[in-house]
């Protein structure tokens, strides 16, 4: 079965927090780049698939419709179901539910984060739930989240004790098992969850990239800055900059260190064009004890000296220091060495490109949301699956000219 192809996005509300912004726009088109931010969700809907997007609007609503009319300049049909502005979020579901597909993904018109519609639908299929949202760890949650995927409690008050979560959106909904769990005509959203994880008929698939809100001007102004366009690659080390040692060795010092001069002439002529570049690189010597902790940090620190001597900006280096049978989250293909870049540098994944060498590198960056070239003689065994990279080549000097082609293409929507 595949995918949904309808989104429905929340887009009521008041957006009090947003004043005085919200005194004249409604608060999903707060401008972000000279951009609504709205427009970021439907150009990220596109990217997954989604065809129609039902926008279900309250306050100032007319101002969205004007904006985006039918969506054919947004590559995607949209259609409005407006209502007043004291309607709770469940009753514009009930009340466009004639609209409704019988499965559909549920959006908030305030949160942005990364995601991968196939995944979340695979997850959803395997948990058998009327509705499974997406969820990101918090201090203040509402979510107490099972092992096994299944929601425990939706507490809106977010009193109860054990609880982890927060839900950010991207819900997929089925219509019809969500629908009756409802009180009309005053349907809320909020007690519906909380009636379905009641009767085991809701999951949370838990996602840690970072998300960005605009429910307030101080979140607004981060999210602006999350969502700016920006030149930075994300690289791989040790076969991707430097020569690979031999299988179980690995560079212990600088006198082991070799260039891959293509991969460094590739960096001066992408610096030219403006990026810069973050290594993200699995040591596991550190665990095992083959090379210290201390010498992997002078060996990058040495590396990110000599290239800045030609241009080449690196802001940054994160290594997972683990042996590959910890189970940690930050091991490639594990993606945590990408959420750390993201939350240091702002960074958008889903609007960036990371260089390895190895299939591993592109099941990483599949699972960070990410899109993945790989270079030299290993790069072909990621072909024919979901990871699989977006070009390979022998060099990344041959797919420099795609890169910056790649990124202008970014820069140019939203």
């Amino acid at each position: 079965m595949s995918p949904p192809t309808q989104a429905v996005i929340l887009c009521g509300g008041l957006g009090t927090r947003l004043r005085p912004l919200t005194d004249t726009v409604p608060k999903p088109m707060a401008p972000v780049h000279g951009r609504p931010f709205l427009s970021y969700l439907v150009q990220q809907l596109k990217d997954q698939g989604v065809q129609r997007v039902l926008l279900l609007t309250g306050y100032l609503g007319e101002t969205i419709r004007e904006f985006f009319g039918d969506g054919t300049g947004f590559g995607v049909g949209i259609a409005y179901s407006a209502g007043p502005t004291d309607w709770e979020t469940g009753r514009r579901l009930w009340e466009t539910r004639a609209a409704l597909d019988p499965t559909f993904l549920l959006l908030y018109a305030d949160n942005y984060v990364p995601f991968r519609l196939e995944r979340l639908h695979e997850f959803h299929r395997s948990q058998g739930t009327a509705v499974t949202l997406s969820v990101q760890p918090k201090a203040k949650a509402n979510i107490r989240l099972a092992a096994n995927g299944r929601v425990e409690l939706y507490d809106a008050s977010r009193t109860a004790p054990g609880l982890q979560f927060v839900e950010v959106g991207y819900m997929l909904v089925e219509r019809d098992a969500m629908l009756g769990c409802m009180d009309v005509p005053d349907a809320s959203l909020a007690t519906t969850l909380h009636r379905l994880a009641e009767t085991g008929g809701l999951s949370g698939m838990v996602s840690h990239d970072p998300y960005h809100s605009i429910s307030d001007l101080q979140r607004l102004r981060l999210t602006e800055q999350y969502l700016a366009p920006k030149r930075i690659l994300l690289i791989d080390r040790d076969g991707t900059i430097n020569i690979r040692p031999p299988r179980a060795d690995y560079v212990k010092g600088w006198a082991d260190f070799r260039w891959i001069e293509p991969t460094v002439e590739a960096m001066r002529r992408l610096a030219a064009h403006g990026f810069r570049f973050i290594v993200l690189s699995n040591q596991a010597g550190i665990a095992r004890g083959t090379v210290e902790a201390s010498a992997v940090d002078a060996v990058n620190a040495r590396m990110r000296d000599e290239l800045r001597l030609q241009g080449i900006d690196v802001l940054a280096t994160y290594v997972c220091p683990h042996h590959w049978d910890a189970g940690c989250a930050c091991r490639k293909p594990a993606p945590g060495l990408f959420f750390q870049a993201s939350e240091a540098h702002q960074l958008r994944l889903d609007r960036a490109i990371y260089v390895g060498d190895d299939p591993r590198d592109s099941q990483a960056a599949y699972n960070a949301c990410c899109e993945s070239v790989l270079i030299g003689p290993e790069r072909h065994g990621a072909d024919g699956t979901v990871a699989q990279p977006a070009h390979v080549a022998a060099t990344l000097l041959e797919l420099e000219p795609w890169i910056v082609s790649r990124y202008e293409a970014w820069e140019s929507m939203p």
